[in-house]
């Protein structure tokens, strides 16, 4: 199967779970972003580095299988949340490779491309030549191509053949797909919103462009995201092009560390230049967690939660 990935690497042989013979269901091989690996055995001790790889193991029932997460970035789905506790956090941001090796990881597996900055001693190749393998998330293999629902799909089942729990993963995609078809049929026939994704930025807005999984999710909850066209995951654009698209709903991106949802509205509502904003007129603001817009097991559930503050009158 096919995954993503950067960074260095090559044909990699017996190293998860050991040498000897193989569990049963085994050997997978994996190619992920040109880092091609053969697992004999499902990795006994992973790390997360970033929070969506993290809750895609919860939901797949594997976190007797984590040492450490690390870079949590919003509050962790509910049900998932004692889970996430009971797992050591490394650190708030990227962990070293030297906190890393502390684990006696068997797995990495990264979220972002920076899990595996080689300018911080964290590239495929270093933890390749320690003897653990890797996993980059599919949407940072190759951004020339948009991220899609179906990539979060192909991204559980990836996951579920490493860890040898290919069952539970298919049980996952089957509840994944059907949250997106009750929402489908409940928005079915409305008049799309056009939608604004507000990031940060002052001198320029900072918004989600087409190739992100953001617009999809804004597509599928009932939306149009306004700047589908820009041909980008994010990018800058002018306010005068935000005024030029009015959009009827502005969604705020919400993460740890870049301003809260409070701040971004009140900078908004307070900008004379988007007065005549239908969204900013009417004041209608919507919240989006920026890890509902990843691959992992985020996005369906932000599908619905984005419906419902979208298309109210169809929920009630």
């Amino acid at each position: 199967m096919t995954g993503c990935g950067s960074g260095g690497g090559g044909e990699k042989g017996d190293k998860a779970g050991g040498g000897g013979a193989a569990a049963k269901g085994f050997p997978v091989t994996v190619e992920n972003c040109g880092v091609r690996t053969t697992y004999r055995h499902p990795p006994a001790r992973a790390v997360t580095i970033h929070q969506h790889p993290a809750e895609l193991m919860l939901a797949l029932g594997l976190k007797d299988k984590m040492v450490g997460t690390a870079f949590p970035d919003s509050p962790v789905l509910p049900e998932y949340r004692r889970d996430f506790k009971a797992v050591p956090q490394l650190s708030a941001k990227e962990p070293s490779f030297e906190k890393i090796l502390e684990t006696e990881p068997e797995f990495v597996y990264g979220g972002y491309a920076s899990a595996f900055a080689q300018n911080e001693g964290r590239s495929r190749k270093a933890f390749k030549d320690a003897g653990i393998d890797t996993y980059l998330n599919r949407e940072y293999c190759d951004q020339r191509k948009p991220a899609t629902m179906a990539d979060t799909y192909e991204e559980i089942r990836t996951i579920g053949r490493i860890f040898g729990v290919s069952d539970r993963a298919e049980a996952l995609v089957r509840d994944l797909r059907s949250r997106i078809d009750r929402t489908a049929a409940a928005v079915k026939d409305t008049a799309p919103a056009s939608v604004f994704v507000y990031d940060s930025g002052d001198k320029s807005a900072f918004t989600a462009g087409g190739r992100g999984l953001g617009s999809e999710v804004i597509k599928l909850a009932g939306g149009r995201n306004v700047f589908a066209d820009l041909d980008k995951v994010f990018g800058d654009v002018s306010w005068e092009q935000v005024v030029a698209r009015k959009p009827e709903v502005i969604a705020i991106y919400d993460y740890y560390g870049s301003g809260s949802v409070a701040e971004k509205k009140k900078f908004l509502l307070s900008q004379p230049a988007l007065a005549d904003v239908p969204a900013i007129r009417n004041k209608r603001f919507v919240v989006l967690p920026l890890t509902a817009t990843l691959v992992g097991v985020r996005p369906q559930h932000a599908v619905e939660d984005l419906a419902k503050q979208l298309h109210p009158e169809r929920f009630r």
